[in-house]
């Protein structure tokens, strides 16, 4: 029943023309067969594929292939045999072939050794100092000792002997340089441009010693202790508690242990001066035993041709040896070079020689410049400390 209380507000309906509501059922004719599809396409998908419950899903097809035949890898090339790789190849053709720039202590040059010594390049370290083994107190400072194991100063503190298989029988070669710590820019000098295996003479008049004698041990240099000693001449002095023919026994002791006790870490101790000294038995003799009884050698400078050490030592039972040329005795560069000419030939003669000099800025250099091609001479540099060994022979104590 149609009345204006049940049409719909504001529409007339006689205005609504058949097609549009012919379109209407058919909107909702289609939405309806949408529907059926879908529920029927989602039954579809339950029944054939339960497992998956209506999930979404892939299927991926896989093949088996069979792993190719194994071969072994060609070997790299930097592997293969080459002239600056094989045997024989020297030190300069393995450098130059790698690239690399090895850097060499006292600035040496490549030689003709067929291996490279790490060791030496990467330098030495010597053992800490003081070892409390090796230690006694005393009034004036620490004193050394043989240990109550047996250990010596002298070894114990010693530079390793290191160098290249090619110089193992070679001649060697031995220098002390003294006059260490007596002011900085001498001992710096010393330090740093002179090779390591060169030994170092430390007087005891300088302000720093304690940290002279590090640095120098630092940088590889063993030390030996310079002792003040009465030189020829009334007027010449030397310093304080120089050891003196006129004093007593204990006198003597007292100065030599003043000296002992202003640094540790030395492994021997040699003359400074001592032309008057060690020529009298009477007063060196106990200063030597003193020496041997703490576990020390004695190097005679080779200063005097009347020191009396060679034949002292031996009733002491000390480890002792003299230098067979005194390199700066007269400090000129043609002087030098002579005196290190004579050195080299009396290394080659005796199969070792010992040199002594002192911390000129001159001398310094030129032993330096010297001894960086020592080894492709055929020569090995060594601390004075492995020479000691061969005992008291006797010594060319050269003059320049």
């Amino acid at each position: 029943m149609r009345d204006e209380v049940n049409e719909p507000l504001g529409i007339d309906a006689a205005s609504q023309s058949p097609p549009t509501r012919y379109a209407a059922s058919a909107t909702r004719l289609a939405v309806g067969l949408a529907a059926t599809a879908g529920l029927g396409a989602a039954f579809a998908l339950w029944r054939y594929f339960p497992e998956h419950g209506g999930r979404p899903f892939a299927v991926a097809h896989i093949e088996k292939v069979e792993a190719p035949a194994w071969k072994p890898l060609e070997p790299p090339l930097a592997a293969q045999p080459s002239a600056a790789h094989g045997a024989g190849a020297s030190a300069a053709d393995v450098e130059a072939a790698s690239g690399v720039k090895v850097v060499r202590n006292g600035g040496g040059t490549t030689t003709n050794a067929l291996i490279i010594d790490v060791t030496q390049s990467l330098g030495v370290r010597l053992s800490p100092a003081p070892d409390a083994r090796l230690v006694e107190k005393s009034r004036f400072g620490l004193l050394p000792r043989v240990g109550v194991d047996g250990a010596r100063p002298s070894e114990i503190y010693a530079r390793p002997v290191v160098g290249s298989l090619k110089l193992a029988d070679a001649p060697r070669i031995a220098i002390l340089v003294g006059g260490v710590g007596l002011d900085a820019e001498t001992t710096n000098a010393a330090i740093s441009q002179l090779p390591a295996a060169i030994s170092l003479g430390l007087a005891p008049y300088g302000e720093d010693l304690e940290r002279a004698a590090a640095r120098a041990r630092a940088a590889g240099h063993e030390i030996l202790l310079q002792s003040p000693m009465e030189p020829l001449g009334a007027s010449a002095n030397p310093g304080p508690h120089m050891l003196v023919t006129a004093a007593t026994e204990d006198e003597n002791r007292a100065s030599l242990h003043w000296q002992m006790g202003r640094f540790v870490g030395y492994v021997g101790v040699t003359n400074y001066l001592g032309g008057k000294f060690t020529a009298e038995a009477k007063a060196f003799s106990p200063v030597l035993a003193d020496i041997a009884s703490r576990g020390l050698f004695y190097l005679d400078d080779g200063s005097s041709p009347r020191s009396l050490a060679g034949q002292l030592a031996p009733g002491v039972n000390l480890s002792e040896s003299g230098a067979d040329v005194a390199l700066d005795a007269a400090p000129s560069a043609d002087a030098i070079e002579a005196a290190l000419t004579r050195l080299e030939a009396a290394a080659r003669r005796r199969g070792a020689a010992i040199g002594t000099a002192t911390a000129l800025p001159i001398s310094v250099e030129h032993i330096a410049h010297w001894a960086a091609s020592l080894e492709a001479r055929g020569i090995a540099l060594a601390p004075v400390s492995a020479l000691i060994s061969r005992g008291p022979t006797p010594s060319a104590r050269s003059a320049p």
